[in-house]
């Protein structure tokens, strides 16, 4: 089993992140670059698929909005403003956002009010630890 990959640098960013070439698929945690293919097994995508159109039905005419990855979510340090030097960048399986100045064309930037990842075993470590730290410390609710 193929677990998620890291760069050697250390100090990545936004900026380098868009960058990699375009089928690839990377978070940045701390700066670190975590490679996160393969693809989900199809038993993940049918729990994702469950969880999605059962929140969306409930969002429905709502102001939140339900994503499903892939999309980026951007964790600025304090008053970040410059998005390329923005040092987290995940892709959460589902994500909930009832800020809607958090969204952009291209992403999210700031906490979402909801993140669900759906645990595979060749990220869930990554998921549990290093990712509930980052989702914790930036007030996902």
């Amino acid at each position: 089993m193929k677990t998620a990959q890291k760069l050697f640098q250390e100090n990545y960013t936004y900026g380098d992140y868009l960058t990699w070439p375009e089928g690839e698929r990377w978070e940045l945690i701390d700066g670190e670059a975590y490679d996160m293919s393969p693809a989900p097994t199809l038993n993940h995508q049918d729990i994702l698929g469950d969880l999605y159109i059962q929140f969306a039905s409930f969002f429905q005419n709502k102001k939140c909005k339900v994503y499903t990855a892939p999309v980026d979510v951007l964790f600025p340090d304090n008053d970040q403003q410059d998005e390329k030097k923005v040092r987290n960048v995940v892709q959460p399986d589902l994500v909930v956002i009832c800020d809607r100045k958090k969204l952009n064309e291209k992403n999210v930037k700031g906490a979402p009010d909801l993140v669900i990842e759906v645990l595979s075993p060749s990220t869930a470590s990554k998921d549990v630890i290093k990712k509930r730290r980052l989702y914790e410390t930036h007030g996902v609710k």
